[in-house]
Order: structure tokens, then sequence, then C-alpha cells
């Protein structure tokens, strides 16, 4: 359990973009104007209640370098930071009823330590909790200012809901299967070290192309990405996933990259021919009820979506996700997915050369033992960010949190407690 751990999440302020990218005129009212506009929309009918507030920089945030307040501002006002698409929810809401036996008390151990929920959300940074049961919630709790209508940063929580429209595309036929070549929906990368990889490599990030993730190195390539998506120049991100080299065959090596997730959001976008966040709320956001839109990074203004980050939701809407994935992806009776797709995605996986890789589809599978048991597994995204889902005890669990630094590993295994919670929701 190393790969999440490392994995970074970008975010810059607009006025640090045009600053440190030197952008030219034209790019730079293009910017302002999306930033006013968002201004606007935040001072209409519906005002967010976020924001006024003051956010940091992706200089703070890589480098762990934000305090608590200016951290939990910032991480609940991403859509601030970057060109976003609007992820629509649907007229329809799905209730979320409240369980016949809230939790009330959770207490579990770990190693020769004694803990219970109290400790867990100080120690871990918690600042949304989410259980619900049976699609009901059994606890709901907020903290550092945020409520209902607060919009968090997923993270690389966003892997998991892009690997998922992979999913959908496959069944609406836009993707023919998960063998077929990556080059054939992203053409750019015909020629490049991509070719010649499928799309479940992709999704297994097994493509055996080189790829340095270290976000504090600033000749990664996590950093290189990282610098394309502050450029805000269109096609830079595919760019730089382009002129990588092969370090590997196909399917051999398992590397966690960010990038990858880029071309797997490039993958949905050429296959179904629209906008990622467009699809997603096509066939998801706006079906599963969601209650709020949700929004989306962008690589360039109107460009497209980043593909491993970027997402921002409400608690709530993110537990509804969780809650579809729960049931199969089904949809009052409308199967999104493919058959199997659920469980094929939160599995671990198998190299061609027989090693076994405890990573699914984009989706970590569990490491506990009561978890394994119950084939749970999550996705995860660095300072906090959790959906998990048992399938075996019909629980999903949603986290946002805002620990201080984005290499750190928590204080208290997430898992642990998630087990605790599992166990106590009856």
């Amino acid at each position: 359990m190393t790969g999440w751990r490392k994995e970074t999440t970008a975010g810059i302020g607009f006025a640090s973009v045009l600053d440190k990218s030197r952008c030219g005129a034209l790019l730079a009212a293009t910017l302002m104007t999306a930033l006013m506009t968002n201004a606007a929309s935040a001072a209409g009918d519906n005002p967010y209640p976020h924001a006024e507030e003051p956010i940091g920089t992706v200089e703070q945030v890589y480098n762990g370098a934000l305090m608590p307040d200016l951290a939990v501002n910032t991480f609940r006002n991403i859509d601030r930071l970057f060109p976003t698409r609007t992820i629509a929810h649907g007229d329809k809401v799905s209730p979320l009823p409240q369980a016949a036996e809230p939790l009330k008390e959770i207490k579990f151990k770990e190693g020769e330590k004694n803990y219970d929920l109290y400790d867990y959300v100080a120690l871990n940074g918690i600042t949304g909790l989410l259980v619900l049961k049976d699609g009901k919630v059994a606890l709901e709790l907020y903290q550092r200012g945020n409520t209902e209508k607060t919009r968090w940063m997923s993270m690389s929580v966003a892997k998991s809901i892009t690997s998922t429209l992979i999913g959908a595309a496959i069944k609406d036929g836009h993707i023919g299967s998960l063998s077929d070549p990556v080059v054939k929906y992203v053409p750019r990368l015909a020629g490049t070290a991509y070719d010649g990889v499928s799309v479940r490599d992709i999704l297994m990030m097994s493509s055996g192309v080189k790829w340095n993730e270290t976000y504090t190195d600033p000749a990664s390539d996590r950093r290189q990405l990282l610098k394309a998506q502050i450029s805000q120049k269109p096609g830079a991100a595919l760019d730089v996933m382009a002129a990588l080299p092969r370090a590997a065959e196909p399917g051999m090596v398992n590397t966690y990259s960010t990038g990858e997730t880029q071309v797997a959001g490039e993958i949905v976008r050429g296959a179904v021919g629209k906008p990622v966040a467009e699809y997603l709320s096509e066939k998801i956001w706006s079906k599963a009820g969601m209650e709020a839109d949700a929004n989306w990074w962008l690589d360039s203004p109107d460009g497209g979506e980043i593909g491993g980050s970027g997402i921002s939701a409400t608690l709530r809407d993110y537990g509804r996700f969780g809650q579809f994935f729960l049931e199969g992806g089904v949809i009052d009776g409308q199967s999104i997915l493919p058959d199997g797709w659920v469980a094929e995605a939160g599995s671990p996986k198998t190299l061609k050369d027989g090693k076994p890789l405890d990573y699914g589809y984009m989706w970590w599978p569990a490491w506990t033992e009561a978890s394994k048991a119950d084939g749970a597994f999550s996705a995860i995204g660095i300072f906090g960010q959790h959906i998990y889902i048992n399938p075996a005890k019909k629980v999903v669990i949603v986290t946002f949190g805002a620990q201080s630094k984005p290499t750190s590993a928590a204080p208290i295994d997430d898992m642990v407690f998630f087990d605790a919670v599992s166990a106590a929701a009856k």
C-alpha cells in the first residue's frame, strides 16, 4: 500500500497561474472571465457558503505548507483553482433516509492502542464522514465549518470515477472491449510508447510506459503533468504522455501513475465523443439522484477533464455514487455498467506473467482481513479522501480529509476504522 500515498493532485490560484506560466493576454483574459463567472454564480440565488474564503496555492499544497484553516478553505474551493466543467445533477433527488438504528458507538483497536470515533475524526483530520447501511444514513457528521452544501475535493477518488466511465462506455457500445488498443480512441498516442497498450493495461496502470510519480521532484513526470495543467494550453497534458519512453512490455509491470488516468479520461472522451463531465452527468449524476451539481477541473478553458483528480462534490453525492457502485451499477432497474463490472473493478488483478497485483481497475482492494473477507474495496485520494464499499455488509463510507501532508500516512489506518464501522452497522 505505497502507491496511493505517493500520488498527488494539482491546484493553483489563478493569480499564480498567470504569474508562473506567463500566459499571453488572451489566456489571461479567458481565465479571469472563468473566475468572474464562478464568482457571479456563487452570488446567485443559491450562493455557495464558502465562496469568499481565502485559499492557498499549488506550491503550498504540494509542499504540505498549508495551515489547517487555509487547507480546509482550499480543499472546499478547488473549483476556484482551475477552469471547471459542471457535472449536472437531475431533477429527481434520491432520498437518503435515516437508519432506524443510527451508529452510536464505534470502538476499535489497532496494534496495542484503543480508539473510538472521536479519536479517528481528530487524528485523521476528518472534516466530513458519511456511513450508509442498506442505503440509509447510519452516521453523518461535518467538521471545520463544512455543511451538507460543501463541495470537497476528490483527489484520486476521481480515478475510480473515470474508470467507471470506461465501464459505462463499454456497456453503451462506445468501447468494444478492454482488449481494444488505446490508440483506437486516442489517435494522438499512435507511434508513442502507448501504441500497443490496451484499455485494460491502462485501468491496471500496467502500460509499461515509464513514469515517475514523485511530486517533490521538479523533474518528475508528475511535475511535468502539473506544469502542463498550469499552462492551460490545449493538449499540453496529452503531449506530456506522448513524450514518455517505454520501460516494460504492456501488462507486465504495475507503476502507479496519475498520467495513466489522464489517458483513461482521453479514452472516454474519444470513445463517447463528448466531454467526460457531460458523460458522467448523462450516465450517473443525473440518474442516481444526486442533489447538487459537481465540478471537474479542465486542462484548459473549455478543454478536457483532468482524469486523475479535480472533482468537487458534496458528501452525500459521493455517498450516492458509492451506493450506485455497491448496487452493481444499476439505477431504477437499468444497468449502467457491464454485468460483473463492479466485482471485477474492485478485486485484485493478475499481471500477464502471472504475478498477483493488489490493485483493481483504479480501485484499491481492501488490505485488512475483515474487509478482504467481505470483498471490500475503496476509491482513495491523498489528504484523507475515501469512498469505501463493503458488498457483503452493504456499507458505504465516505470521508473528507484535511491531513497536513500529501505523503503522510494517516495516524489511524482508515481500513481498520472502516472494519469497525462495518461491524457496528447492524
